[in-house]
This record gives structure tokens, C-alpha cells and sequence, in this order.
């Protein structure tokens, strides 16, 4: 298995990059491969400052480097040459079978998209990121970010791919779905919870909890939390902010350290054709070797053929 890496994506890149392949690499067994994607002469240097053998890595050159800033597509379409051009390109040949990028989040998404493409019948790829539960399991939840604005359908969708996810990935046999509402009763919530709690709630193909409120986050109520893009990053951006107060105040246990980010890597994008992981701008070596091992994780889930027969079934 040959296992892309951006390692110019991240705003501590490329050394956390390096690092963490260096980390990952490690764990791999030998027939599998980190690829690192970018300057080759700033890798090379790196890893004979790290005193890590090049020649257990395919090193794939790319001269450009597009920024956490810049416009998604006019980056992609000027940067032909980019760590992240190079690496899509890779992917959709299947001269890689996954690719994962710290850098610019809206430039991956948008390149997942045009190089491997949505997944038939997929209306909208998704994104995705656990959530610690007290009872010792993780529940994820989507969207957290991607679709700031959806529809009842397309928050129908989400809960197959997280299910999907859930079961193939985290090993939940039934998951157990949930929309995240104001309030538990049927009636509860915005026209789009409402709508969408009626697609859902007879449904055959996920196993619907029914309504969850923000309280129950971390209940282990659900496997699966279901919102729009837009309540999804609140929701994530306001744990993490607790996870840094929790720190800086030196109150932390076992069940709180869980909420680091460092220990999940990245978020995977659902319903495109191949394995796709996106970091965090933010991620330190630690976290680029966990995104590393999760795309390795997609992979042999076969997480992509599983959702594809999963909306053939459902389209029928």
C-alpha cells in the first residue's frame, strides 16, 4: 500500500510533516509506503537531519506550494506543480491509494472532487470527526464544515456514509444515528431538522436514534450525530476550545486528554472515490502520523466500495 503525503501542507510543515511520516513509518509493515509529495531537496534535507533513511520512502517532487490563504480553485489552476496537485494527480491514477494534506482544507476538498470525483448518487462529500464518549467509545459527527448549508436529503445521506464509516471503520455493528436538534421531541428544530427528521425516521437504511440535543454529545446516546455544516464546526471548534481552557487550566484526565486532536489526525471526506484525509492546519508531528495511519485505516476498509454499493442499494 503506497500512502500519499502532502508535506508541504501545515502551518508547522514541512518538519512536522517529515516527523511524522518518519513516526508513522515505523508502525507500517514493510510492504506498505509513505510517498512524500513536495520540495525534494527540502525533504532529503530534513530526513538526513532527522537520521532517517530516505530510501524507505518514495520521494515525488512538486515545486509549488499553495498556501493556507489562497482561493481553492484558482490555487489549484495555477499551481499545476503543487504538493497537493502532484498528490491528486497520484491518487487518480492509483499510483497512490490514499492522500492526506494538512494544508489548504478547501483546496483538498475541491481536489478531491475534480481528480477522483464524488461517488455515483453521492449529492454532497462530506467530512467527519470523532467525538469521545464516557462510556470509552467514539461517536463521529458530519458535517463539520464542508456543507455549511444543506438540505433534509442531503442530511439523510449523511447519515448512511457515517454509518458506513462507523461500522467499516470503528467497528460499531449497528450504529446507531442521531440529528442533532434543539430538542429530543419529533417536532423539535429548524425546517431543515424538522424535514429531515421525517426522512429519517422510518427509515431502512440506518439505524435512527431519533433527535439528540447538545447535553447529549458525549452521552454515548449515538454512534453517528448528524447536522449541517455550519452547527457541525461550532460544535467541533467549541470542543477544541474547551480541550485548550482545560489544559491551560492543568484540568485533564484520562477521558479529557481523548479530546485532543492530535489523536485522531485528520478528518476523512466520505463519498468520494478514494481515500482522502484532511489535517488540521495546526497538526504537529504527532497528529500528521495519526492522518497518516488513518488513511491507511480508509483503505483497507474498502470505505469507498462499501458507500458506493451502499447508494446503489438505495437507489434502486
Amino acid at each position: 500500500m503506497r500512502l500519499g503525503l502532502d508535506v508541504m501542507g501545515g502551518d508547522f510543515a514541512p518538519e512536522a510533516t517529515i516527523e511524522g511520516a518518519i513516526s508513522a513509518q515505523k508502525t507500517l509493515p514493510v510492504n506498505d509506503q509513505i510517498v512524500l509529495i513536495g520540495d525534494e531537496e527540502i525533504i532529503r534535507s530534513f530526513l538526513k537531519e532527522k537520521a532517517a533513511d530516505a530510501g524507505l520512502f518514495q520521494i515525488v517532487h512538486a515545486s509549488q506550494t499553495i498556501g493556507m490563504a489562497e482561493k481553492p480553485l484558482k490555487a489549484l489552476s495555477s499551481k499545476p506543480d503543487s504538493s497537493l496537485s502532484v498528490g491528486f494527480r497520484l491518487l487518480k491514477s492509483k499510483k497512490i491509494h490514499a492522500f492526506s494534506s494538512a494544508g489548504n482544507s478547501g483546496a483538498t476538498m475541491v481536489g478531491a472532487m475534480y481528480s477522483v470525483g464524488s461517488i455515483p448518487g453521492v449529492i454532497r462529500p462530506t467530512t467527519t470527526a470523532h467525538i469521545p464518549q464516557e462510556s470509552g467509545n467514539d461517536s463521529i459527527i458530519l458535517d463539520i464544515g464542508t456543507n455549511p448549508d444543506t438540505k433534509p436529503d442531503v442530511l439523510y445521506q449523511f447519515a448512511i456514509l457515517g454509518s458506513i464509516y462507523s461500522r467499516y471503520v470503528l467497528n460499531i455493528k449497528k450504529p446507531r444515528v442521531g440529528l442533532l436538534n434543539i430538542g429530543e421531541e419529533e417536532g423539535k428544530g429548524n425546517l431543515l431538522c424538522q424535514s429531515a427528521y421525517q426522512l429519517m425516521k422510518d427509515s431502512k437504511d440506518f439505524n435512527f436514534y431519533g433527535n439528540i440535543e447538545g447535553r447529549d454529545l458525549f452521552k454515548s446516546k449515538v454512534d453517528v450525530i448528524v447536522c449541517d455544516g455550519f452547527t457541525g464546526n461550532i460544535v467541533l471548534k467549541q470542543i477544541e476550545a474547551m480541550f485548550r481552557l482545560m489544559q491551560k487550566r492543568n484540568l485533564t484526565d484520562e477521558y479529557f486528554e481523548r479530546f485532543n486532536y492530535e489523536n485522531y489526525g485528520g478528518s476523512p471526506v466520505l463519498g468520494v472515490n478514494s481515500g482522502v484525509v484532511i489535517g488540521h492546519g495546526i497538526s504537529n508531528a504527532t497528529a500528521i502520523k495519526n492522518m497518516i495511519l488513518l488513511s491507511k485505516e480508509i483503505v483497507e476498509a474498502r470505505l469507498a466500495a462499501k458507500i458506493r454499493r451502499a447508494l446503489q442499494k438505495h437507489t434502486r
